[in-house]
């Protein structure tokens, strides 16, 4: 059989999977905020409308709130949101402050990976695999743990003071999904059988959870 032909039909049998934002094609790209325009990203301003002050970010100076039932806030920094420098690069950020015993409960991120960085305290973090493994750690400040993109996994304050971390992750719209609350709190709702059944609790107790989610 010819090289040629055996080439085309290895490439016609081998599919390449890329999953990650797509690179930029200019230096930067500030996103307007307020242009109605929609697109696989955001629209640009004019190049010549920013300076060195656009790219730079004070949003994480100030703690959030964490008086809340889960006692832990996550302040954005995302393209779309209040960081338009970021646009294009592939990257989003969050401050996370967490009272004792706070949590950021478990979650998912379906369009990247996340890098946290401890500033102060101590966590108790871990993410589990598709097989079902449990990878838990304990943290301290000044340490960094990877979360794999896609995969669901939580931060819990187990210390005795508050605590905060950087989080980096590498889309501009990683997207987040609330495990509890997507399945107990989804428009519409989800059959109680069907949950019932996934737990293996009863029906009533279904219903008992989605009223805590508002369902």
């Amino acid at each position: 059989m010819p090289l040629l032909l055996l080439l085309l039909l290895a490439a016609a049998t081998v599919t390449v999977v890329m999953a990650a934002d797509a690179d930029p094609v200019d230096d930067f790209c500030v996103a307007d905020l307020t242009s109605p325009i929609i697109l696989n990203g955001l629209v640009c301003v004019n190049p010549a409308t920013v300076n060195g002050s656009t790219f730079a970010f004070t949003g994480f100076e100030n703690a959030g709130s964490t008086s809340n039932s889960l006692g832990s806030a996550v302040t954005p920094g995302f393209a779309g949101v209040n960081y338009p420098a970021l646009n294009t690069q592939g990257l989003a950020l969050a401050r996370l402050d967490y009272a004792p015993g706070g949590l950021v409960p478990p979650h998912t991120h379906p369009r990247a990976t996340e890098v946290l960085y401890l500033v102060k305290g101590q966590l108790f973090v871990g993410f589990v695999d598709t097989a079902d493994k449990f990878y838990p750690a304990y943290l301290k400040a000044g340490d960094v743990y990877v979360f794999p993109r896609g995969l669901v996994h939580f931060q819990f304050n187990s210390g005795n003071t508050p605590a905060f971390a950087i989080a980096v992750l590498n889309s501009q719209n990683p997207g987040v999904q609330l495990i509890a609350s997507a399945l107990f709190g989804a428009t519409p709702t989800i059959e109680d059988t069907v949950l019932a059944k996934a737990f293996g609790i009863p029906a009533s107790e279904v219903d008992i959870i989605k009223k805590g989610f508002g369902a």
